[in-house]
């Protein structure tokens, strides 16, 4: 139990030192992801990259337990109905045979590519 406690205090710092960190950057330089982007990662990348959207939405999520506005204002009910019955694979995948059949479509951001081709479908299969 000391061990656990002794690892929490010495995370304190580096969590500090990252969040000041990352306050320091503007919005450009954290980029869009593209469908240029997507088609040159390789298959880990495209996984991390959806594991991060889904932990984002997870902790909003979480954050909307307490503080619930109507599903009107949030995305997040939309987003976990619309890809209802989906995996990651399943979602790099449907990604990958989009970016595919749309080359001339590269420029188009990963996350406007998920939420229009397969969440706003994906709602209206689970209304």
């Amino acid at each position: 139990m000391k061990t656990n406690r002794t690892w929490r205090w010495a995370a304190i710092p580096v969590l500090v030192a990252s969040m000041v960190a990352w306050s320091n950057a503007s919005a450009d330089e954290v980029p869009l992801v593209t469908g240029e982007h997507w088609a040159r990662s390789s298959e880990q990348v495209k996984k991390a990259y959806l594991v991060g959207m889904a932990n984002v939405m997870l902790v909003e999520r979480a954050y909307q337990a307490v503080n619930a506005p109507p599903d009107a204002q949030s995305i997040i009910p939309r987003a976990v109905r619309g890809l209802k019955g989906q995996s990651l694979d399943s979602v790099r995948e449907t990604l990958d045979r989009w970016y595919a059949a749309h080359p001339d479509r590269l420029q188009r951001p990963v996350i406007e590519t998920l939420w229009f081709e397969m969440i706003v479908p994906g709602i209206q299969r689970n209304p």
